[in-house]
């Protein structure tokens, strides 16, 4: 059971919130469109971005050509992608860009604040009009020749004024001013600037920003707009990328560090031939005078021991010892290959081991067979395969060195451009789509957390079920009244909306509360009411106007009296001039009741104004006087109401309270909180009383947590108006 209740509660949770989500639709939807209307801004203000690409290809370096096998593994490197990456986003290469680009550079229109992107992208007639002519507009162009600064002005902008046939003014940053023309050099010599203008497209007015920026910032600025990723693992193919606010720019900008990459790898392949050639031709010397001592020693070995030729054996023991070498040489060279690729349990990997195997061991049988050679003739044996194998080296190194030369002279590096670099026609931002359907997103959060904000800040009674469960019975909801609101808001005269429309709903409902009041009242001790509410606003006096006028109506004899003795606003009612005799007089025993009392716009309604706002209003209240005139009302009228001030605001209301028949509390729908009502009934108990019922004001079931008001004037600072004589 307690399962399904707290189901049951987040299901009314849920319908509450939304509720409160469709109230307050009206605030989501502004919130969206002005969040469409800063994305369309934020897009026509933004300056477009490109993004320039190339697609470079990065092939295997082999060191096979350069030596011999038996030194490749000295030269031989395999450069991965993340090195050639570091590379390209290098100084080295970023540098050289910079200086052929000449991307250290800057040139700007000055643009207007706020919308001075807009305002140089688009034609905007009526806006343009308003715009000084010195900021940017469609279309401006300024393209330098030459530029040189003296390291002091560098970051620095010089200010460029555009005159009339090709004119110019410049403001450098040493506040000097110097003319110049489009097409001749500008010159200081004494402060080291030069300036050449190649083309000038801009009206006279127009101000430009040239500045030279250091090398290190413009290597950084380059930095920071570039990308350079690796497509696929492994692939060898890096494609590199460059993002600016000129499709144009960024493309001869890529293409400008692609080549200086692609120069620097060219010269890092021509350096590791000079280097391996370099030590080819040191190695030649050494393996010539092994190759002279080889024979040397074999020449010397047959006079001394008058030996001419190895038997037959012997020669075919020493053509299979120097094949296997040979076999094994290339095995291992093989093996140096396939182990940057396989591991030793890999099939090819396995059968070369196995080859390498069975060569060695065919090399140790005949190694045997040499052993058993005659001494004379397994040291002819030994001799002859050192000449060999010196001779074999030496013609090696004399190979690797042509093939060396031919590979420094024809030098292409292992890069290959495989796109060269080229701009979207589109930019890549800012995307249009994906802005606005963010900003609406945005926009409509906004509106959504302020509807929520608004209705949890918001404490007020929400409908007649809050006030009967602080035990005050409910005698009537009085619907909102568009034309009742807006008639209060007037100065001078307010129109009675029971006489001027007595179809509203409004006057339904308190001709309900006229019923409900006759029933309430049969045990009252007088036919006196008195009406009041926790704080200005709540519609008391509206309402007790208009009761009064529906109860005379109904045939009842009913007196209406301003008992606000400090800011009494009924008298606009009835048109009562404001130093007319009333209340105050009465109860001073200036005037009788009597002579005080005004007929009313209708039969049997009468009202009796505040007259003079006394300085006691409270004192005067207390007097005795006050149970005379009860008495008198109960005597000559059917149904006497007192509209009196706030009770959470002055005293007055208990007092009258006490002395007339029943009481009622107005609340004024979502405006009246809560805490407000526990306090008026704190405030009347503290004085031993209770209010007879509540009535809920301004009621609409469309926009309940609309916040509307009548705002009858007195304000939540509740004080005296001046004494008017």
């Amino acid at each position: 059971m307690a399962n399904s209740d707290t189901a049951r509660d987040d299901d009314i949770d849920l319908g509450a919130l939304f509720g409160v989500l469709w109230k307050g639709k009206f605030w989501i939807a502004l919130g969206a469109a002005l969040g469409a209307a800063a994305g369309a801004f934020i897009i026509a203000n933004s300056d477009p971005t490109f993004r320039a690409d190339a697609l470079l290809q990065l092939e295997e370096r082999s060191g096979s050509m350069a030596l011999p096998s038996s030194l490749a593994a000295l030269t031989e490197s395999d450069p991965r992608s993340v090195t050639e990456i570091e590379i390209i986003r290098s100084r080295m290469v970023l540098g050289q860009a910079v200086a052929d680009q000449n991307l250290d550079w800057s040139i700007s229109a000055e643009r207007a604040p706020l919308i001075g992107t807009m305002i140089a992208r688009y034609r905007l007639p009526v806006i343009d009009t308003l715009i000084p002519e010195r900021f940017a507009r469609p279309g401006d162009l300024l393209v330098l020749e030459s530029l040189t600064v003296p390291p002091n002005w560098l970051n620095q902008p010089v200010e460029l004024l555009v005159g009339e046939g090709g004119a110019f003014t410049l403001t450098t940053p040493a506040g000097t001013e110097m003319a110049g023309m489009v097409g001749q050099a500008l010159s200081d010599p004494q402060a080291g600037f030069l300036l050449t203008i190649a083309t000038l497209n801009a009206p006279a007015g127009r101000v430009f920003h040239i500045s030279q920026i250091d090398e290190i910032r413009a290597m950084a600025g380059l930095r920071g707009r570039l990308a350079v990723a690796e497509r696929g693992r492994a692939s060898g193919i890096l494609e590199v990328s460059l993002t600016g606010s000129n499709r144009q720019r960024a493309a001869q900008s890529l293409n400008a560090i692609v080549q200086a990459y692609l120069r620097q790898n060219i010269s890092r392949s021509a350096a590791e031939a000079e280097s391996s050639l370099t030590f080819i031709r040191e190695q030649l010397p050494l393996a010539e005078v092994s190759l002279r001592d080889a024979e040397a020693a074999l020449n010397d070995f047959r006079q001394r021991e008058v030996t001419i030729d190895l038997s037959l054996e012997t020669q075919a023991i020493l053509s299979q010892v120097t094949r296997i070498e040979g076999e094994l040489a290339d095995l291992q060279s093989q093996e140096d290959e396939i182990a940057q690729r396989y591991t030793p349990a890999h099939p090819t990997y396995r059968q070369l081991l196995d080859q390498r195997t069975r060569l060695e061991a065919q090399l140790a049988a005949l190694r045997e067979q040499v052993g058993s050679l005659p001494e004379t003739q397994r040291q002819v044996l030994n001799l002859t395969r050192s000449v060999e194998l010196a001779q074999r080296i030496y013609t090696e190194l004399l190979t690797r060195a042509q093939e060396v030369e031919v590979l420094r002279a024809s030098t292409i590096g292992n890069v290959r451009i495989i796109d060269v670099a080229a701009a979207g026609v589109s930019p890549i931002s800012p995307r249009k789509m994906i802005t606005l359907a963010l900003a609406l997103i945005l926009g409509a959060g906004l509106g959504t957390f302020i509807v929520l904000l608004r209705s949890w800040l918001r404490r007020g009674v929400q409908d007649a079920a809050a006030l009967e469960k602080m035990g005050l019975p409910v005698f009537a909801t009085i619907n909102y009244s568009r034309e009742a609101d807006t008639a209060g808001k007037r100065q001078g005269h307010m129109p009675l909306l029971a006489l001027n429309s007595s179809a509203d709903l409004a006057i339904e409902a308190i001709r309900s509360l006229r019923t409900s009041l006759h029933f309430g009242m049969l045990d009252a001790a007088t036919p006196t009411l008195t009406i009041t509410s926790s704080h200005p606003g709540a519609g008391k006096s509206f309402m007790a106007a208009n009761l009064a006028v529906v109860a005379a109506e109904a045939g009842s004899r009913v007196l209406l009296i301003d008992a606000d003795l400090r800011r009494g606003q009924l008298r606009r009612y009835f048109n009562v001039e404001r130093n007319k005799p009333g209340l105050a007089e009465v109860l001073a025993h200036d005037v009788t009741p009597d002579a005080a009392v005004l007929q009313g716009p209708v039969p049997n309604l009468f009202f009796l104004s505040t007259g003079r706002y006394p300085p006691n209003p409270s004192e005067l209240l207390m007097r005795a006087d006050l149970d005379d005139l009860v008495a008198w009302c109960a005597q000559n009228f059917d149904l006497a109401i007192f509209d009196s001030p706030p009770v959470l605001a002055v005293t007055d209301p208990v007092i009258l309270a006490r002395r007339t028949g029943a009481t009622i509390f107005v609340a004024r729908h979502d405006q009246t909180s809560l805490s407000e009502v526990e306090a008026s009934v704190k405030s009347m108990a503290s004085a031993g009383l209770r209010f007879n019922g509540a009535v809920l004001n301004g009621f609409d079931p469309r926009k309940a947590k609309g916040g509307y008001g009548y705002g009858y004037g007195y304000g939540y600072r509740y004080e005296y108006k001046q004494r008017e004589e």
